[in-house]
């Protein structure tokens, strides 16, 4: 390319001395780059944290099963339990299991569970727990991964075998040496053997109303027609010298739909099924499919309102452009006079003025792309410095929040970029046709 051809050409006259005129001031310069730079990457930053919150919740959705209609019992309210506060019954229960798996054609499967608080044994070791009654379907429907051994059967079911599976931290704590396989697990009067030991799985967050967080840490399970024949439905309270007795038989149903496209119809059916024979608002039906549709319909909401609070910080950025351009234009009046004296045009001091704010919105918006891709880092740095200075603060925190990653969205980039030359033109068109609009004559005369 031929250098000095192109030095002759006009335009590259204009971007030439624009250039040079932000170099006699760089710290004014950097200090305008940076502002547009803050706008940049707060953008990107925002939609990433944001996107990876929406994608953290949404896993915690689908995980439930978007084929998947989940019928829980609830535990009335005082009020609702009338005179008979000693002896409650509520809940789901197996004839609602029944009927609901006879009638409606579209669900494919029905799997029970009952859940209880309890002390589990070994030797001289305790440690207390949730002893989960289910059918061997709940690995699968809850990614419970068996590190030795095995789970549940059915033949275990048929048989109601007293045999059990464990969590891997109720090993951990009862079985610090030894192999559990085999061993025997107490469980207050009961004695359970061994059959499995499951990996570790994280907690679920508490989803929808009728859906409690769930922790698989401290497990056991069983057969739950062992648990119904062992344990029954019986629960005993003692609370203050006063004893409370329920009766519970189903914690859980988690009904599997044949097609996704008949869940929501299908989830109306089952409240119909179950609504009459519940007086008491002691049941509530979760749909992730519902809960998955309303979370992205979230995500788009959040990701616009965090949008507009990057926004907000480009905007100041633009304010900070157009206050030092004005600054510069009253700082080089009589040059703008000279100029114009020697013939040049209102449009050529409005384009030097515009080439300087372009170059500044250009200049930060790229730095800022660069450090949009810090996010991920960062991010993690920061949060495992919460975790070893401020663990109370993080065990606060939501779990979505607390396991999250930062989720970089494509169209950030191009979109955080473009919004910054705009900014850099809009802020900066008012001082460059100001001191285009500067008279020559009183210019000159400027000191």
């Amino acid at each position: 390319m031929n250098l000095p051809g192109l030095k002759s050409l006009p335009g590259f006259r204009i971007w030439s001395l624009g250039i040079k005129s932000m170099a006699l001031h760089p710290l004014r310069a950097a200090l305008t780059v940076l502002g547009i730079f803050v706008g940049v990457a707060s953008v990107i930053w925002l939609l990433a944290l944001g996107e990876g919150i929406s994608v953290k919740a949404q896993e915690q959705i689908a995980s439930l099963g978007a084929k998947n209609i989940i019928v829980r019992t609830i535990k009335p309210t005082t009020e609702s339990q009338g005179h008979h506060r000693d002896q409650i019954n509520y809940g789901i229960t197996r004839a609602d299991r029944d009927r609901i798996e006879s009638t409606i054609p579209t669900i494919e499967h029905v799997l029970p569970i009952r859940e209880l608080r309890r002390q589990f044994r070994f030797a001289n070791r305790r440690v207390d727990g949730l002893i989960v009654g289910c059918t061997p379907e709940y690995a699968e429907a809850n990614q419970l991964v068996v590190h030795r051994g095995r789970f549940l059967t059915d033949a275990d079911q048929m048989a109601e075998k007293n045999y059990c599976v464990i969590a891997a931290e109720v090993a951990d704590i009862l079985f610090p040496v030894e192999n559990p396989l085999e061993k025997i697990l107490r469980v207050e009067s009961d004695v359970y053997v061994i059959v499995g030991v499951l990996e570790s799985r994280t907690p679920s967050a508490g989803i929808g109303g009728s859906l409690a967080a769930k922790d698989y840490s401290k497990d056991v399970y069983i057969p739950i027609s062992t648990l119904w024949r062992r344990i029954g439905d019986f629960v005993v309270t003692s609370r203050s010298g006063t004893f409370e007795r329920e009766i519970v038989e189903l914690s859980q149903l988690t009904l599997r739909i044949d097609k996704i496209e008949n869940v929501i119809l299908t989830s109306k059916v089952v409240e119909q099924s179950i609504k009459p024979y519940h007086k008491l608002d002691d049941y509530g039906i979760t749909v992730p499919l519902e809960l998955l549709e309303q979370a992205r319909t979230t995500r788009l909401m959040f990701m616009v309102f965090m949008g507009l609070i990057a926004a907000i910080s480009l905007m100041v950025g633009g304010i900070g452009i157009m206050n030092i351009m004005l600054a510069t234009v009253t700082e080089r009046t009589r040059e703008i006079g000279i100029r114009r004296a020697l013939g040049a045009r209102r449009r050529d001091i409005t384009q030097q003025f515009l080439v300087e704010t372009i170059v500044m919105s250009v200049g930060g918006g790229l730095c800022g792309m660069l450090g949009g891709l810090l996010c991920r880092p960062v991010f993690s740095l920061v949060r495992t410095g919460l975790e070893r200075f401020a663990p109370e603060m993080m065990d606060g925190l939501p779990d979505v929040v607390r396991t999250m990653v930062p989720v970089i969205v494509p169209w950030s980039y191009p979109l955080a970029f473009a919004i910054s030359v705009a900014v850099g033109l809009v802020f900066g068109v008012y001082p460059a046709v100001r001191a285009a609009r500067l008279d020559p004559i009183e210019a000159l005369r400027h000191e």
